[in-house]
């Protein structure tokens, strides 16, 4: 019987963590292939379900003031389209020269409503601001064929964002380190092209262990074939 009661006890358990799981799982998230400040970074938008089970029809992201470009990555099967809006204060650029209008929203449009339980992942390159400890926000108005969700809440201090009923996708930034702070302030083709990293290899990484491990194997073998050969003789004298 106690055995019983503690399995049952252990399903069920089992069951609320899922559930919780899967609650977390179904909000719409943003995850950066690099938070560090000033780097450039390709974000993936990723959501599974529709709005109540309905299909998606549009998936509109919003970017945020501090980011002045964003490029969307083309889809077979779905239209994306740039929409252009004035910011509230001008935006000052790392060469100094200022922009009074930035890519503030990003549309996605499958061209057939995607179906509840299908992932999608959109991905968008942007260039985080230079300051560390900045969280970024990018709220995703979810269109279906019946209703929406705007994934625009942000948590207060200290609570937790799975505990929202629609979180907006965020994340924080961190502090750049020397590699990075050179990456950003090449161009974004160089970013594009070494995805902000450097991979170096010394001389002697590039020399093959193979001629020494040759002879150290003949002489193993000379060993071996030296004590046949002894062993031999010893034997024909007896």
């Amino acid at each position: 019987m106690q055995i019983r009661r503690t399995l049952l006890a252990s399903v069920a358990t089992l069951g609320l963590m899922t559930a919780g799981v899967a609650s977390a799982s179904a909000h719409v998230t943003v995850t950066p292939d690099s938070t560090d400040a000033g780097a450039y970074s390709v974000l993936t938008f990723a959501a599974s379900h529709g709005c109540e089970d309905s299909p998606t029809t549009s998936f509109t992201i919003d970017i945020p003031d501090t980011i002045a470009d964003a490029k969307p990555t083309v889809y077979a099967g779905w239209d994306v389209k740039k929409v252009e809006e004035k910011l509230d204060e001008p935006l000052t650029l790392e060469d100094g020269s200022s922009i009074t209008k930035h890519v503030g929203k990003i549309v996605y449009t499958p061209k057939t409503p995607l179906e509840d339980g299908y992932r999608m992942a959109l991905e968008v390159q942007i260039q985080n601001p230079d300051k560390s400890g900045e969280t970024l926000a990018f709220p995703v108005l979810q269109k279906c064929a019946e209703g929406e969700t705007d994934w625009s809440e942000m948590p207060a201090e200290g609570q937790d964002p799975h505990e929202l009923e629609a979180p907006a996708p965020s994340y924080t930034l961190t502090e750049a380190t020397e590699e990075d702070h050179h990456a950003a302030s090449g161009t974004e083709e160089d970013a594009e092209a070494t995805g902000n990293s450097t991979e170096r290899v010394s001389a002697d990484d590039d020399a093959s262990p193979v001629p020494g491990y040759l002879g150290l194997g003949a002489v193993v073998l000379g060993l071996i074939v030296g004590g046949i050969a002894l062993a031999r003789t010893r034997t024909s004298t007896k």
